[in-house]
């Protein structure tokens, strides 16, 4: 059976990543199912996330490659919509990546956006408070392989997806 590719969208909070999920989700000429740090964050218990924040979210993040790795083993195509950091309780997170990913094809898309359009972001969404986006650039992890990356500040996120798709899917 032929392996679902997979797409990592990588970028800090606010950065545009589940905006350009819902764009590339509601094109008809391909089908992506959907894992997020977000959706498995909330798999965890607020008790739990509050007592040790970074242990129990770094292993929901490696669950979530798993979870990525087995659609993907089942011919499905696959949309990550996370964040690459390196803490202590994950590290080497980038590493960790490639190893559960080795066998997959899969291709890490960096999402960017200014810091300060993502701190304007930050504050009209009102879920996230306005320095989130800086903290996580100061965490992700360096030295990335991406095979592109899109500007959500110049494009929008529908023009995000057809760039992804013309460049991951020629």
């Amino acid at each position: 059976m032929k392996k679902g590719k997979i797409i990592f969208l990588n970028g800090v909070t606010s950065s545009g990543k589940t905006s350009i999920v819902d764009a590339l989700q509601s094109r008809r000429n391909v089908f992506f199912y959907v894992v997020a740090n977000d959706l498995f964050q909330e798999m965890v218990g607020q008790q739990y996330l509050q007592e040790d924040y970074w242990k129990y979210l770094s292993e929901v993040i490696i669950m979530m490659y798993h979870t990525a790795k087995l659609y993907s083993d089942m011919g499905k195509n696959v949309i990550i919509d996370g964040i690459l950091v390196e803490r202590d309780e994950i590290r080497p997170h980038y590493g960790q990546l490639m190893e559960i990913i080795k066998d997959n094809p899969m291709d890490i898309v960096e999402v960017y956006c200014p810091l300060e359009i993502c701190r304007q972001r930050n504050i009209e969404r009102g879920d996230r408070y306005e320095s989130q986006s800086d903290e996580q650039t100061e965490l992700m992890c360096k030295d990335i392989r991406y095979r592109m990356r899109v500007d959500t500040s110049k494009l929008t996120a529908e023009e995000c997806a057809d760039e992804i798709l013309r460049t991951l899917f020629k």
